[in-house]
């Protein structure tokens, strides 16, 4: 059975053009949750703590997977897509060779909440073709087991699959209401755990809502609560350099150093406007 072997306690910073957040880790931390590179809980009852949003920005060489829990998230992005994200919906964004795009959180009555996960993308698909797939609240596959309801947005419980399942990086990410106890059995060496609310128990340790844990590599998965919601979210490391600058993470400075003269001078973008 796997054991907690780092617990993580987020810190309060500010985003964007001043949204402020939980970071759970970022670059700091990176390399001990790879392939995962940032992860963010955004969201607050004061609408000043986010409707500054994510104005117009680049992205190059990963993937944001962003999950709304509550409320409304209007998005653009320089490969045509436009639109709002919703309570229980998810944007899954493969930058691959380049994208621009922006996120700004809408007046929400009540707690607007959501995260974002960076996946880093493999050297040999670091300039593939970028992606966009919004993801609605009902295509979200729901298993049930024991005391537990699993949301399974990316992988497999038993049967079941998850609408996104073809991505440059596999990952698995569930979302998953426990009142019980949860085993599961997975081959990915990296695992995190997010508790959203609640509280709930890896072997002897406890996790307490707003708190994380990196998992050790090996073993299966036993997680017990009395009532708690929580994210799982798996993948195997790249074990590949990293150079990474704001939002533009690469294997090389030379390539990083390629990227942002490419935003200089206007060629950033490989993918042309759809029509």
């Amino acid at each position: 059975m796997r054991k907690i072997q780092k617990k993580i306690t987020p810190k309060i910073i500010m985003e964007g053009a001043g949204v402020k957040l939980r970071r759970v880790f970022g670059p700091e931390q990176s390399s001990q949750f790879d392939p995962f590179l940032l992860f963010d809980h955004f969201g607050s009852a004061d609408p000043d703590d986010y409707l500054k949003g994510f104005p117009w920005h680049p992205h190059r060489g990963i993937e944001t997977v962003t999950y709304l829990l509550q409320g409304e998230v209007a998005h653009a992005d320089s490969i045509g897509n436009k639109g709002v994200i919703k309570s229980g919906e998810i944007q899954w964004m493969t930058a691959g060779s380049g994208i621009i795009h922006q996120e700004m959180p809408q007046p929400f009555k009540g707690e607007m909440q959501g995260f974002q996960l960076w996946v880093n993308l493999p050297k040999a698909k670091k300039m593939t073709a970028p992606q966009y797939r919004g993801i609605a609240k009902d295509e979200l596959v729901v298993v049930k087991l024991d005391g537990a309801a699993i949301k399974i947005v990316a992988g497999k419980i038993g049967n079941k699959q998850g609408p996104v399942h073809h991505l440059s990086t596999e990952v698995e990410y569930f979302e998953i209401d426990l009142s019980g106890t949860f085993k599961y059995d997975t081959k990915k060496k990296t695992v995190l755990i997010y508790v959203i609310e609640g509280s709930l128990q890896v072997g002897n340790e406890s996790l307490n809502h707003h708190q994380a844990a990196l998992l050790e590599e090996k073993g299966d998965i036993v997680i017990s609560a009395e009532k708690a919601r929580f994210l799982l979210i798996a993948g195997d490391p790249l074990r590949e350099p990293v150079a990474w600058s704001g939002p533009i993470v690469m294997n090389t400075q030379k390539e990083l150093q390629e990227a942002f003269q490419e935003l200089e001078n206007g060629t950033f973008i490989k993918t042309k406007l759809k029509k």
